[in-house]
């Protein structure tokens, strides 16, 4: 299983990933993916709206089930990877690259500190 050192990560399996101080790329991790199948369609519509951390920010369908996308801190969802639409599978293939959900502006980037690192990530799965 893939989880990447320089990420954070919070216990419903999203991860987020710095871009710079104040934006950072949403997704779900290895793990999450590998759980749910084969992912069939995505469907997140709060482009442009302020959320909370531990809102639902959109959906994952797989051919097994349809799980809810956390937020894992607050802040405005900026843009939701428009790849997405037709190639939902890249989820599966490529979870911390290509298939990243959303790009926020954090409300607050301390807040990714109180996250899981990898390590604690890691015990929490393996």
């Amino acid at each position: 299983m893939n989880i990447p050192q320089e990420l954070r990560y919070t216990k419903d399996h999203e991860w987020i990933k710095m871009i710079d101080d104040e934006h950072a790329y949403i997704g779900i991790t290895d793990f999450a993916q590998s759980e749910l199948g084969d992912i069939v369609f995505v469907d997140i519509a709060t482009e442009g709206q302020t959320l909370e951390a531990e809102t639902v920010f959109g959906t994952v369908e797989a051919v097994k089930t349809v799980s809810d996308l956390y937020l894992p801190v607050a802040g405005t969802v900026e843009e939701v990877n428009p790849v997405l639409n037709k190639q939902p599978e890249l989820i599966n293939s490529d979870p911390y690259g290509e298939g990243w959900m959303v790009k926020i502006k954090l409300s607050n980037a301390g807040d990714v500190n109180n996250l899981l690192d990898a390590e604690a990530y890691n015990k929490l799965v393996g």
